[in-house]
């Protein structure tokens, strides 16, 4: 991934806690866990890609709750 990359958007966990993780067009994987996602980034070309980074960089988008969000919120009929 270059520098001048899309978007990375981590969707809200699913129901086993899982996130989608996405790098503009691409689907890079299921995480479990925030390391999950740097190893991700990691394969994909992002070797700046840390704890810190994810937390605070303004090219990833957050879904469904923030880094620190691995387990799917209740609905109400749970």
């Amino acid at each position: 991934m270059a520098s001048d990359q899309k978007t990375v958007v981590i969707y809200p966990p699913a129901g086993d806690g899982g996130r989608r993780v996405r790098a503009g067009p691409h689907f890079l994987g299921m995480a479990y866990t925030l390391l999950d996602v740097v190893e991700f980034l990691r394969l994909a070309g992002r070797d700046d890609a840390d704890d810190n980074w994810l937390r605070q960089s303004r090219l990833v988008e957050w879904r469904g709750g923030g880094p620190d969000t691995w387990t799917a919120a209740r609905g109400l009929h749970d």
